[in-house]
């Protein structure tokens, strides 16, 4: 008779406590979805050196129609929005492959492009991370500061070599 009640009050805990373990694992997926989420406060607390074009950068490149598309992607991912890389990843394949064929050709050197390969491999780190549903926040954060601080460096590479390339630089004869 004591077996058989053990047995029942044995029974009745399990199943309770495996209720309640459930009810936990579904409250905890519901907030790491929710703070997966990336928003502009998120961003606007990375700390990197956002570099501008200059004026007449801007004056020599206002014909490169990729770099503005780029830039306009960018102003989408400050503001926590990553539909950009939900597209289709033929999009992107030609927007980069378009952009690394009309560069202008003032500005047209090894080091710029190896700016833009740079800028072209964390662009597609930050898409496959931005697409797995396995990607932590501050992984996606980390990985959109690489993307922006590539972006800038790029910017900072065209204005040195506009830059130089404005220099009168007179040789001895």
């Amino acid at each position: 008779m004591r077996i058989k009640t053990l047995s029942i009050l044995s029974v009745i805990v399990i199943c309770f406590s495996c209720k309640r373990g459930q009810e936990n694992n579904s409250e905890n997926n519901a907030e790491n979805n929710q703070s997966k989420e990336i928003t502009e406060k998120d961003i606007s607390k990375i700390d990197y050196i956002d570099f501008a074009l200059s004026i007449e950068t801007e004056d020599l490149i206002k014909d490169w129609q990729e770099y503005y598309e780029l830039q306009d992607a960018i102003t989408n991912i400050k503001k926590g929005n990553l539909s950009f890389f939900y597209d289709s990843k033929e999009t992107i394949k030609t927007l980069l492959k378009d952009f690394k064929k009309n560069i202008p050709m003032e500005i047209n050197s090894p080091s710029i492009s190896a700016r833009i390969t740079v800028l072209e491999t964390k662009l597609h780190k930050l898409e496959s991370l931005s697409n797995l549903s396995t990607t932590g926040k501050e992984e996606l954060i980390a990985t959109i500061k690489d993307f922006l601080v590539a972006f800038s460096s790029l910017n900072l590479q065209i204005n040195k070599k506009i830059e130089f390339n404005s220099q009168k630089i007179e040789k001895p004869q």
